[in-house]
């Protein structure tokens, strides 16, 4: 018996040295058809497998430093993965499913502006771009099982900006081939966590159903905390937005399905913003910019196959402005200390009225407050806008009347005050600028400046004194705002900018020469 013991682990030891000496001498030839079959089922990509390892024995596979290119721009490697493993899904089988656990480790994925370009251009679906096929090039059987740990994914756009980063990436999703549960569900538990931007933390917790068609379907809860938004620079300026500071956190939920995409957020919280509205162009101002967002929300708005709900939406302690560099001199007018608070917001008619509320100061020192409530676009823009702003220092808003009225004060104090209505294409209320104090002359200041400059400011300031209110020396005009707005169909925010703009650009300065016309003629009367 003992030698027959012996005999018996003699021959199964020979065994395994063969059969570990010819995985030995098929890495190399396992490897190059593992590559060749990678790059031939990919599109648009191509891929570099440094080292394969086969283990016979728990049957499963190592890839070692492989690397992905994109073929339009090879250089930086879109991905640096350090190892892969694949092996069977041994609980799989305890359901009669013969499947595949796949883990990458510390892997690397970057893109930089070129290539996402090139990526958006790509006609080719997703779905037909071949990465499922390239998978299972690696290991022949299904993936049930598949985990990312320690993943780094970076985004460069042009400019001296920073990457957007997000590090230490977890994620973990099983039962992908839907091998533990009944068709119809989201089978598949998912869990992703990351840093965000060195300081910000990510969580999504869900579910997903992998075999859904057209698309994979996802329903998870999603978490945001500390994300600093100066990050997005880069691309906010894209759309004429300088975001230099702020803080963001969010939680909600999201579905994506055949059926359409909900999205519900609780809560999202913006603190300490710092950030303008940037105009350089020649057009009208903002115009370009509410132009492309009215069309994006008529396209959306009750639009069945997309929900959007923001329970709660929250600005603390910002600072928002406008700059104009297009007009001469270029000016910034901005609210400080701003404080914002909009509840119920949807894309939805169904879900009823959203309204906000805002405080902040106008120019740093004039306390002004906004109320709006604002309805689901349906045939058109429906709201209602109230906006005050109490004694700014006019001497801050230079270069806002050097541009649009040509004449700049040395003191006073500006107020304005409006109520606005827009139903079915309609709007009805009024704007009344309100000038105090105001004085637009001083030698001292004004001593550069040609003859034709000072009696043209001396006239303004003479004829404000024809216009005083004892005892509070004041100069007010008002505008009765009724009729048809200039396009029904644009935007509620198209609209309600559109509105603001007219009342500070065209409103405030014209409607004070009538009023300075009208006193000049009392004036004479009396």
């Amino acid at each position: 018996m003992r030698r027959l013991f012996y005999w018996i682990a003699g021959v199964l030891l020979f065994l395994l040295i063969v059969i570990v000496a010819s995985a030995f001498l098929l890495d190399e030839p396992l490897r190059k058809k593992i590559e060749a079959d990678l790059n031939h089922r990919l599109k648009g990509y191509s891929v570099r497998v440094g080292r394969v390892d086969f283990h016979p024995i728990g049957l499963s596979l190592e890839l070692e430093q492989s690397t992905i290119h994109q073929n339009a721009h090879p250089e930086p490697a879109v991905a640096d993965i350090p190892y892969l493993s694949a092996s069977v899904h041994w609980r799989a089988l305890l359901f009669g499913k013969l499947v595949a656990d796949f883990a990458i480790d510390k892997p690397k994925i970057h893109f930089d502006l070129r290539q996402f370009t090139q990526e958006a251009k790509d006609e080719v679906p997703m779905k037909e771009r071949g990465w499922q096929d390239a998978l299972e090039a690696i290991y022949p059987l299904k993936i049930n099982r598949f985990t990312i740990k320690d993943g780094d994914l970076t985004y460069i756009d042009k400019g001296p900006f920073r990457p957007l980063r997000i590090t230490g990436i977890y994620f973990v999703t099983e039962n992908i081939r839907n091998v533990e549960s009944a068709k119809g569900t989201y089978p598949s538990p998912l869990h992703a966590q990351g840093i965000v931007f060195d300081r910000g933390k990510l969580t999504l917790d869900g579910n997903a159903d992998f075999l859904a068609e057209p698309h994979i379907a996802v329903r998870a809860d999603l978490q945001l905390e500390q994300v600093g938004i100066d990050y997005f620079k880069p691309i906010a300026e894209r759309y004429k937005l300088s975001v230099r500071e702020g803080v963001l956190s969010t939680n909600g939920s999201i579905e994506y399905a055949a059926e359409g995409t909900k999205i519900q957020i609780k809560e999202l919280r913006l603190n300490n913003v710092v950030a303008d509205y940037i105009h350089n162009a020649p057009e009208a101002p903002t115009k370009k910019i509410v132009t492309e967002a009215g069309k994006t929300a008529r396209k959306y708005s009750n639009e069945p196959t997309l929900e959007v709900k923001i329970d709660r939406l929250r600005v603390g302690n910002g600072r928002l402005g406008y700059v104009n560099q297009a007009a001469k001199p270029a000016y910034h007018v901005f609210f400080s200390n701003t404080y914002l608070d909009i509840e119920n917001f949807s894309n939805h008619l169904k879900d009823g009225v959203a309204r906000g509320r805002a405080k902040g100061s106008f120019m740093g020192k004039g306390p002004s407050k906004i109320d709006v409530a604002f309805r689901p676009e349906k045939k058109g823009p429906d709201f209602d806008l109230t906006m005050s702003i109490e004694n700014t220092d006019m001497r801050a808003m230079n270069n806002l009347f050097r541009a649009y009225g040509n004449f700049d004060v040395v003191e006073g104090k500006f107020s304005f005050y409006s109520e606005l209505k827009v139903r079915q294409g309609k709007v009805e209320g009024y704007i009344k600028p309100l000038f105090r104090d105001m004085d637009v002359y001083e030698a001292r200041q004004d001593r550069g400046k040609s003859l034709f400059r000072k009696l043209y400011e001396g006239l303004i300031g003479g004829i404000s004194a024809l216009l005083t209110n004892s005892p509070r020396q004041e100069v007010a005009t008002q505008t009765t705002v009724s009729g048809d707005i200039e396009s029904p169909q644009t935007s509620t925010w198209e609209t309600m900018l559109r509105l603001v703009q007219n009342a500070f650009f065209k409103a405030i300065l014209p409607g004070f020469e009538r009023e300075v016309a009208q006193g000049k003629t009392e004036h004479r009367r009396g």
